[in-house]
């Protein structure tokens, strides 16, 4: 039992290198996977593990592009090589598949994909138990902690999605939990806006929480991240890494 995360995309809001998607991470329990956002340029990397018409579910954090404008290669993928639904379940923060219709000009856009609107709360996806709370940054925007079904006790991966205010994160960590949290300001302080943590930020929420292992992404391309690394292990002393593509970690015992 337990969790496998590979890492797809980390970039912030731009990448000035190939081979570097926006946020994308997924989740795998046997042979069931799930995304957690799906940001500019990742569809792409999910190919080389699965065929993205087998996925269990797409869940999206919040409503800037950066974190899930490639559902759109993906609704097309669907509805001109399969022409019909395939089962994956799209979860969304309330509002954004209106806005779909509105920005592609047709109504009903990414119908090939049912699901529900995010709200606080917790549900079943296939293997997955997926938790949602709210956090300080864009409208409808969330965190999310997920375990497997099986083990819903065991340690689970904590998604801050883009987080302005960590204190927002520790109603969702638990002892032994990985935390894959953005460091976007990376160790610039003060920090200019309440909108995205520093990796100083990052860092005490997850020792705050008693996590086991610290993830630190989606840190903006003008900073260097080597920085951001060294700030969070003067803060946080249990494993601390850099999420980068193709990583994968092991969450609980996997299966």
């Amino acid at each position: 039992m337990g969790l496998k995360l590979t890492v797809l995309g980390s970039s912030a809001a731009w990448s000035e290198r190939p081979g570097r998607p926006s946020s994308c991470y997924m989740l795998e329990i046997g042979g069931q996977a799930m995304l957690l956002d799906l940001g500019q340029g990742s569809l792409g990397s999910v190919f080389p593990h699965r065929d993205p018409s087998t996925l269990t579910a797409v869940v999206v954090s919040h409503m800037h592009g950066d974190h899930h404008v490639d559902l759109i290669p993906l609704r097309n993928l669907l509805y001109y090589h399969y022409g019909e639904p395939q089962g994956i379940g799209l979860h969304l923060p309330a509002g954004l598949r209106q806005r779909y219709d509105v920005f592609m000009g047709e109504d009903g856009f990414l119908e090939f994909m049912e699901g529900h609107d995010v709200y606080e709360g917790t549900w079943p996806v296939g293997p997955f138990v997926v938790q949602a709370h709210p956090v300080t940054h864009s409208e409808n925007s969330h965190a999310y902690r997920v375990t497997d079904a099986a083990d819903p006790d065991g340690p689970g991966l904590v998604y801050s999605g883009d987080c302005g205010r960590a204190e927002d994160l520790l109603p969702l960590i638990r002892e032994g939990d990985t935390v894959l949290c953005e460091a976007f300001w990376s160790t610039l302080e003060p920090i200019p806006s309440a909108m995205h943590l520093s990796a100083g930020q990052a860092a005490d929420v997850a020792r705050r929480g008693g996590a086991a292992h610290l993830l630190l992404t989606h840190i903006l391309e003008s900073y260097d991240p080597q920085a951001a690394l060294a700030a969070a292990r003067r803060v946080f002393t249990g494993t601390v890494e850099l999420a980068e593509p193709e990583m994968v970690v092991s969450i609980g015992n996997t299966r």
